[in-house]
Order: C-alpha cells, then structure tokens, then sequence
C-alpha cells in the first residue's frame, strides 16, 4: 500500500509543477503496467511508455485534450486529460479478447510458415535502412555484480614489510567496498544518427551520465584505484612500467600524473557513442545480417501461429518462434500485421539451453567470459512517408566474467627495483540499452556528405534524475529504478 501511494506521490507532485504530463497505464483486469504502448497526440506523433507503464508528455508543446493509446493485445481507447487527471493519472485499458479461433471459423486456417515467407518477401517494401536519418534518445543502464574481489602485492623489492602489510590493507578495505556496493549508473544523449550505404555518423546534442562517484566501480576504474594504492607506497618520485604477464600495459606510470586534467575532461568519444547505438540498430533493422532477418529465417526456426488479436482495426497474428538448429538461439513472439505484412514488434531471448559467445583463457591468460544472458524488445511504427521505422529498441544482457592476472611495476631506473601485485575477480556484469527513435526520414547521399561529425562531446554528471534537463524534448520516461536513484545521499 506504501508503494501505490509513493507512485501515487510522485505523479501528482510531478504534474503540480511542471507542464510535463505523467500518467500509468495498467491492465484493467490484472492492473499489471502495460509497458510499450503508445500513446498518440497527433497523427505521426506521440509517445511511449516504458518498461513500468508510464509515460510523459510536455502539454504546453502538445496543446491537446485528449490522447490515444494502443497497445498490441488491448482494444485501442481515446481517453481526455480530463478524464486522466480525475482517475488519479492512472490509465486501464481493456484486453482484447483472443481472436484466433473466430479467424479459424470465419476463413481458412491461417499457415504460420506462410505468414512469415510473406512478411519476408515485403522487408524491402516495408523497411528503410540506408540513406536514413534517425533521431534518437539513448539510454544505457549499466550493473556490476562481483562475486569475488582479491588483490594482494606478493612481491616488493624494495619496500619495507610494515609499508607492504599497509598496502594489502588498503587493498582489502578497497575490495570489501567494491564488494559491498551496489554499481549501477545511468547513461543519457539525445542526437541524430545518418546512415548511408557503407557508414553512420552521430550528430549528438546533449549527453549526460547520472552516477554516484563515490561507487563508481567499473572494470577499468577499480584497477585504476588498485594502482594507485601501490604507487603510494612506492617511490612517488620514479615512474614505473606497468607489465601484465607477457604484455606490457603502461610505460610510465606515476602517482604524479595518475589524475592529470586530460584524463578528468568529462567527454564522450563519439566513436564509442556512434558504435554503442549502431549495436543496436544492426539487431533491429532488416538487413541480411541483422538478428531481425535471422529470427524471419525458417531455415533455422520453426513457428507457430499463437494468437490473432487487432491493433487499430488491422489484424494482428503473434507467431511464436523455436529454434531448429544449432545454429538458432532465440525464441519469442513477432507480431505481423496482416494488410502490409510489415513486423510491428519483436521480444527474443535465449531459448532453453542457449547462451552466446564463450571464451575460456583461464589457464593460459587468467580469463574467462560467458555471454549468458539476451532478451530484448523491437517496435516498428509507419511513419509520415509511409515506411515502416523504428520506434523503440531495448536489448538487455548479461556477462560472466573472470580475470586473474599478475601485475609487475618496474621502476624506470637502474636498479629496476619491481614489485608484483596480484588481482582475481569474477562476477557478472548487466547491461541494458535503449534506443528510442523519436523521427526518421529519407535523406540523399550528398545531405549525408555534408554532415559534420564531432570526435568528443562533453557530457554533465548529474547525482540524481532531472527531466527539467531534456527541455520539452521526447525523451524514455525513467523507471522506478531511475527515479529512486539519489547519488547526494551518499
């Protein structure tokens, strides 16, 4: 009961003072949230709810009374805001009911290996995924879940055994924090991605990172604070090559300049931004290699027609999905529209008994990795030039891992002096990316050499949420989880 009156809370509070509308939509029966549904102000605009059922919308930019919402498996309804903000910004639609056996009467069976062999043959009429321009609001949402946490400096040269027990001291309380926390942090930008026929480029106008510094405890970061415990009980006034078994890592490396203001600029590479979203983007587009076209493959899968219902007066078939080789991972549910044949959504995850990439090093280098977790959501939505583009993408993974892995530092002198350090840890790392595709439109290949690509972008740390931040701009409403988030507690 708590809970419902925080949500409760927070919407009425959040509509009080701001122009943002916030509102949940539920089943009416289960009053489950209905994630994904979209909400339409206007022919080829509107919004979506996310993955806990709410959705915003700016009223001021939107001057509008009503809405309407529809959402695969549910009737379509136009609800006033009037009528929203008197049923407490809570939303209930109705289910639709399974339409399958009516359609079975009424006409001949429908054949599920058919329907997909037609929404096959309609990909290059329905779909657009060259010479396009994309704008998109990202969001990933990264977790780190560590299992075992070791560091220990084996071998010191020349320094002295109480500075060494102080040193493994220090290194022990480092890694029961790391143990202890609970890593997650929130990436954000908002952009334009164009792709031609052969590459992309990001046009990205605003990006920011919602973190809490004192527990940022990624990969990269905890080794960063492993070296820097160590260097402080070296010679601070020697720098030091950095060796990783065979490979050497660093060439001088210092306590001097550990934290120089190169290294502290908050700015994004946007080559990482530009590969971060196109990793998305070749799952979700109907290109040759992409995950959509393998789950249309029925070389490889087999299929079943589990359900007929309507989405805005057209039919809808949900062909459920199995693997029927190998080579398959995935099963799930495509949703096809009966009059264009055009795929409207996708969920996939890992069949029974699959995985993904494996790589097992342990013995010789110290690593291990499993890929063993995928799942994730595509939407389609036709757009004003009457294409079929993406509106929506999520895919959530997750990672074993294992490093074991020696550290040597020697000194840059003639003496060489060197001290061995070693770490193991394993745990599993989350990850879940979002994409929401706000517009997409055709552009000419000579629209596309014109567009001017930025090597950084400068990113702002926020310690908690702020919608104020996106403007009036169409953004993914933020989960309990987001919202929850309050680094300035800390």
């Amino acid at each position: 009961m708590k809970y419902k009156l925080g949500i409760l809370f927070f919407i009425l509070a959040y509509n009080a003072f701001s122009q943002s509308f916030t509102a949940k939509i539920i089943d009416k029966s289960t009053k489950d949230p209905i994630p994904f549904a979209a909400i339409q102000t206007a022919e080829y605009k509107g919004v979506i709810s996310n993955e806990d059922g709410f959705f915003n919308i700016d009223l001021e930019q939107n001057k509008i009374s009503q809405i309407t919402i529809s959402s695969l498996g549910y009737k379509t309804q136009v609800f006033t805001i009037a009528f929203i903000k008197n049923n407490n910004y809570s939303i209930a639609l109705e289910p639709s009911i399974n339409e399958l056996n009516t359609v079975y009467l009424t006409s001949t069976k429908p054949n599920a290996d058919s329907i997909i062999a037609k929404a096959v043959r309609k990909l290059s009429e329905n779909y657009r995924f060259k010479n396009i321009n994309h704008d998109l609001f990202y969001r990933e949402t990264s977790y780190m879940d560590f299992e075992k946490l070791d560091f220990e400096i084996k071998k010191a040269s020349h320094v002295k055994k109480r500075q060494l027990k102080e040193a493994n001291e220090s290194l022990t309380t480092m890694a029961n924090a790391v143990m202890s926390s609970n890593y997650v942090h929130f990436t954000n930008f908002m952009g334009t991605l164009s792709v031609s026929n052969d590459s992309t480029k990001l046009d990205v106008t605003q990006a920011n990172q919602i973190i809490n510094a004192n527990k940022d405890f990624s990969l990269d970061n905890i080794q960063e604070k492993a070296q820097h415990i160590v260097l402080k009980y070296l010679d601070t006034t020697k720098t030091y090559k950095l060796k990783s078994g065979l490979f050497k890592a660093e060439d001088s490396l210092s306590l001097a300049n550990n934290n120089t203001s190169e290294d502290n600029k908050q700015e994004f590479e946007i080559k990482d931004l530009k590969s971060n979203a196109n990793n998305i983007l070749d799952r979700i587009q109907p290109n040759p290699n992409s995950l959509l076209k393998n789950l249309l493959d029925a070389k490889y899968y087999n299929y079943t027609l589990h359900d007929v219902s309507f989405y805005n007066n057209i039919m809808v078939y949900a062909i459920q999905y199995q693997p029927k080789k190998a080579k398959a991972k995935y099963s799930g549910t495509i949703y096809i529209q009966d009059d264009s044949f055009a795929v409207l959504k996708t969920d996939y995850k890992y069949a029974k008994g699959k995985r993904g990439s494996k790589l097992n090093l342990r013995l010789i280098l110290g690593i291990k990795y499993i890929e063993k977790a995928s799942t994730g959501t595509i939407i389609f939505k036709k757009n004003s030039e009457n294409w079929y583009a993406p509106r929506y993408a999520k895919h959530e993974s997750g990672q074993y891992f294992y490093i074991s892995r020696p550290l040597k530092f020697i000194e840059n002198s003639r003496s060489k002096n060197k001290v061995s350090f070693n770490f193991k840890i394993e745990g599993v790392a989350r990850n879940k990316v979002e994409l929401l595709f706000t517009d997409s439109n055709t552009i000419t290949a000579s629209e596309f050499k014109t567009i001017k690509e930025a090597k950084t972008i400068p990113y702002k740390i926020q310690r908690k949420y702020d919608a104020t931040v996106w403007g009036t701009n169409e953004t993914i409403a933020p989960t309990e989880e987001l919202k929850s988030f309050d680094a300035s507690k800390n």
